[in-house]
């Protein structure tokens, strides 16, 4: 028991400093090197995989500038857990936001450059460099625990972890809308989706991210105003970095160049065919006709049996402008391009269904003859079209079980 004429006679901040820094040492220590090691060696292999692959694109450059941060920043981390402490705020986590967006721009659009505007992503973290240096020998903040200890820096710290929560929502956010707008670009010029091409895997990631990083501010949270959890969160995020750098690595390795030369040349004239399409003059009865022939061309042709058909090849089959279908399409038929075809795809297995001569057949052989890429696509389409699972349409229909 402290005597009370002590507390008495010293100063409120000095006790209070007292208090904070007797909890950080009541704190059960954790190792975490090993999770360092893993994760310096696992972000060091997957950078070299980076650099390496081809071709070398403007994605790939992101990549492997964010996996030598993520190596750095671990690097950092062991040797401030064994060596000498190297800064006073982790600084380097303000590019993780950034990067991640820049890189679904550059994945969405294969033609996109960085220029100097994208340096302007990373002014918070060289801000907090430049603090993290200039501060190197003053102990900002020794951990969580201690973080609203009412010394001179306090203010500091709040702004810190307020722009390094809005660094995250917002680009993750924005991250997010970029890659919704991809995927309904890509049901605009497609009738197929794969998840190489829609990016689904990065949408899940760029959510479980930001998921990721709000459990451990709120863990964070926990911990600044009391006990509540018995150790500190801060060595979680080394966990959190490790686990993601493995498994982004696999799918960024995995990942191919969304367009090719072809479709990246479409993604310039769609900026023309914007204003093409306002402005482009197309009458009614010629927006009428020009409809007419794609429904002949469709039942007569079949084209819709490609399952790696685009608007580009309907286009150069009929020999109406790319913009004219999408609008046609759009304004007069009241569908994109991807359900325009699909619908006739699920119409083909419809009629498949009933033909004695497919009753040996399975369900999804039926539906890859009938044009359709991808099980999962195939049952979401038919479903949505029909109100039953294709299963259900073909017991119901001509009593075949599957």
């Amino acid at each position: 028991m402290v005597n009370s004429f002590v507390f008495s006679n010293v100063p409120k901040n000095t006790l209070l400093l007292s208090i904070f820094e007797n909890k950080i040492i009541d704190m059960p220590m954790v190792n975490i090197d090993p999770i360092l090691y893993i994760g310096i060696s696992q972000s060091f292999f997957a950078l070299i995989l980076v650099l390496t692959k081809k071709p070398y694109t403007t994605a790939n450059r992101l990549m492997a500038a964010w996996l030598s941060l993520i190596c750095l920043e671990l690097l950092i981390a062991l040797l401030n857990s064994r060596v000498i402490e190297m800064y006073s705020f982790p600084f380097v986590s303000f590019t993780y936001g950034p990067l991640l967006y820049l890189y679904v721009r550059a994945m969405t659009k294969s033609d996109r450059k960085l220029n100097w505007y994208s340096a302007l992503h990373f002014i918070p973290f060289i801000v907090f460099l430049v603090v993290s240096v200039v501060f190197r020998d003053i102990p900002l903040m020794k951990d969580l625990r201690s973080f609203f200890a009412p010394d001179r820096f306090i203010s500091l710290r709040l702004v810190y972890s307020t722009i390094m929560f809005l660094s995250v929502t917002i680009y993750s956010t924005l991250a997010f809308i970029e890659i919704g707008r991809h995927q309904a670009y890509l049901k605009t010029i497609l009738s197929y989706t794969t998840g190489k091409i829609t990016l689904n895997w990065l949408k899940v990631f760029s959510i479980s991210f930001y998921v990721a990083f709000l459990i451990l501010f709120i863990l964070g949270g926990l911990n600044m105003i009391g006990d509540f959890i018995p150790f500190d969160p801060y060595f979680i995020v080394f966990a959190f970095i490790t686990v993601f750098t493995i498994v982004f690595s696999f799918y960024i390795i995995n990942q191919p160049v969304i367009f090719g030369q072809q479709v990246a040349i479409m993604n310039g004239e769609d900026k023309k065919d914007g204003e093409k399409y306002s402005r482009s003059g197309l009458r009614e009865k010629q927006a009428q006709a020009y409809l007419q022939k794609l429904i002949r061309f469709m039942e007569d042709e079949k084209p819709y049996l490609n399952r790696d058909l685009s608007i580009q090849d309907l286009s150069d089959s009929t020999g109406i402008p790319r913009h004219h279908i999408t609008q046609v399409l759009n304004e007069t038929h009241g569908r994109n391009f991807f359900t325009f075809i699909n619908e006739y795809r699920v119409k083909e297995v419809i009629e498949r269904f009933s033909d004695p001569k497919n009753n040996n057949f399975t369900i999804l052989a039926i539906a890859y003859d009938s044009g359709f890429n991808s099980k999962t696509t195939f049952n979401a389409i038919f479903k949505s079209q029909t109100g039953m699972t294709p299963s259900e349409y073909r017991e119901k229909s001509t009593g075949i079980r599957e």
